[in-house]
């Protein structure tokens, strides 16, 4: 257990120092806008169980580094869930418009969301899986 906190921090810290964190007063209360996205709203993808609340929106699809270390963050807890790198970045999205929206029992909504492709995750991994997308896709939450 503490070597996948530990490697999630580390994975964190690394992602950040690559990305760089925005710091410039246009975006203080958003780290992760993105102008150049549509204000339209996203459809709900079938990892979305309904566990975001009303008003949270995802926040932009990662690349690069930050990409890589969603990935990583979520490879830790099981590395059958990357097998499919789309799928779960699309539900790492939907999980932080969960933690950054309210949502209540996340934990368990996070279980749920990557309990998929023949994996079943107890609300343990739905919290390490939080605890690296707090730390990589959603630090606002």
């Amino acid at each position: 257990m503490r070597i996948r906190t530990t490697t999630a921090a580390i994975v964190a810290v690394l992602a950040f120092a690559a990305v760089g964190c925005s710091s410039d007063s246009e975006n203080a209360g958003d780290s992760k806008a993105d102008t150049t996205k549509s204000s339209a709203p996203e459809a709900s993808s079938p990892a979305d169980d309904g566990g975001t609340a009303k008003g949270s929106s995802l926040p932009a699809e990662p690349t690069g580094a930050e990409r890589d270390a969603v990935l990583a963050a979520v490879r830790d807890v099981n590395g059958n869930l990357t097998h499919d790198e789309d799928k779960a970045i699309d539900a790492a999205r939907n999980q932080c418009a969960a933690l950054d929206g309210g949502a209540a029992n996340t934990d368990h909504t996070a279980a749920q969301r990557f309990s998929y492709d023949g994996v079943t995750l107890t609300d343990d991994d739905g919290s390490h899986i939080n605890i690296g997308l707090r730390k990589t896709l959603c630090p606002a939450s």
